[in-house]
């Protein structure tokens, strides 16, 4: 199929309606069917695919059907909604039984957990290598999460690229602009900070207690992880981990970063106009646009950089899903289909963004009108057409096949020295946690 990049404009407003499940893997609500699956769906034309949230992701795929369809009207999608949580128990289960014959053409993994399903089931992944996909039109560092010993096993979707996002007026009450929080370090973001607090009374940022979001944001805008390149952990030792725990815990003592105790409460803090600003990745933007009394109060930049760490960038991601296939499915129809419409289509993404907040890491998407739509609700920005140039900058890092582990060790850890704990002592036992989940 002819890929095509036309860059009408639809002249419709992008307003955001996206769901966290779509980047978080929930449950959408509606039951899944537990029964259905199978690779190659009910013949030759057609594909079985699983994924989450009908809102999101499913109606992606309703919409990728259609541009495939104008080559090939006979083709059809049999799409089986399934919450991450049952999506990864039954990829689990049928690789351990060798019923492989179960799975589906096509598959949604969420990008933290794509190398660790290819690295410990490497039987039931089929590669691209016979693929036109061409991943150069793609972010480095999200082609990244699918690709295992140089070997990509799926093609990007949902984009997780952090953004920078602060209300405008109270940064005008501080004497500031969003220009002064652009290209910065996070010293420089800690002192700026105080200065917000100080004459507003607002933090800039809010997290929820517990959670290593920011962290592994801080830690991937430099290009490192916590594990090496055999994937090995290196929680200890590791300078860009100890400088993004050591400026997390300035933010929080200064007030900059306030604390708080669940997800809901870190949301009502950005719609109840509790805090100054967000940094997250930019699936927060609907959450953001809920708040309707504040539309064209929010600008968007790129995020801190970390001092003193080498390969330290303004650029980061939190989040993201790729499309993988079954190696038992039908591996040349589902390639072709995901390289027509997910790797391929600007009117694909033009027409999923406005409805449900979908947005590309495909990067020709930016490129077309409706990408470079100016957005009311952040004061006139264009901020889809600026993410996806943000994406184009984030550092690759390694995820490896305990990256769950690692994370959740290290969510510990920091917990343990917020509480007074000693850094280096907390780190070793996270990394004794690890390793001994490693066997």
């Amino acid at each position: 199929m002819k890929k095509t990049r036309s860059l009408g404009a639809l002249g419709a407003a992008l307003t955001l309606t996206l769901a966290l499940a779509a980047c978080g893997g929930g449950d959408s609500g509606s039951g899944s069917d537990e029964t259905a699956g199978g690779s190659g769906g009910t013949g030759d034309n057609t594909l079985t695919v699983w994924a989450w949230d009908p809102a999101f992701n499913i109606y992606a795929l309703q919409e990728a059907e259609k541009v495939y369809q104008a080559d090939h009207p006979d083709f059809k999608l049999d799409i089986v909604e399934t919450p991450w949580d049952d999506l990864q128990t039954k990829l689990t289960t049928l690789a351990q039984s060798g019923e492989t014959d179960q799975l589906p053409d096509i598959f949604l993994m969420q990008n933290n957990a794509f190398q660790k399903n290819v690295i410990n089931y490497p039987d039931i992944f089929a590669d691209f290598n016979d693929s036109t996909v061409d991943y150069s039109e793609f972010p480095e560092s999200v082609v990244a999460y699918s690709t295992v010993d140089d070997t990509n096993y799926g093609v990007p979707f949902d984009n997780g690229t952090a953004i920078g996002a602060y209300r405008t007026d109270v940064l005008e009450q501080a004497g500031y602009t969003v220009d002064d929080f652009t290209d910065i370090t996070w010293d420089q973001f800690l002192t700026l900070g105080k200065d917000v607090l100080a004459k507003t009374g607002k933090p800039l940022l809010t997290g929820q207690a517990g959670s290593s979001d920011m962290i592994m944001m801080m830690l991937q805008s430099a290009g490192a992880s916590l594990f090496d390149d055999e994937g090995k952990p290196t929680i200890t030792d590791n300078k860009a981990l100890m400088s993004a725990i050591d400026m997390y815990g300035q933010l929080v003592k200064a007030g900059v970063f306030v604390e708080v105790n669940s997800w809901d409460e870190y949301i009502n803090s950005i719609v109840n106009s509790a805090t100054a600003g967000v940094v997250q990745g930019v699936w927060i933007s609907g959450s953001i646009q809920s708040a309707a009394d504040q539309s064209g109060k929010w600008a968007v930049t790129n995020v801190p950089k970390l001092d003193g760490v080498d390969g330290a960038t303004n650029y980061t991601a939190n989040g993201g899903s790729s499309w993988a296939i079954s190696a038992d499915g039908n591996t040349e129809l589902a390639s072709d289909f995901l390289d027509a419409t997910f790797a391929g289509s600007t009117d694909f993404y033009d027409t999923i963004l406005p409805k449900s907040g979908a947005l590309a890491n495909w990067l020709p998407a930016g490129e077309s009108d409706v990408y470079n739509e100016p957005q009311a609700f952040f004061g006139g920005q264009p901020i889809y057409a600026d993410v996806l140039k943000y994406a184009a900058k984030v550092p690759s890092n390694n995820t490896g096949a305990y990256y769950y582990e690692g994370r959740d060790a290290v969510s510990v850890a920091v917990t343990n020295i917020m509480n007074g704990a000693d850094p280096a002592s907390a780190l070793a036992e996270a990394q004794s946690t690890v390793e001994f989940a490693m066997g």
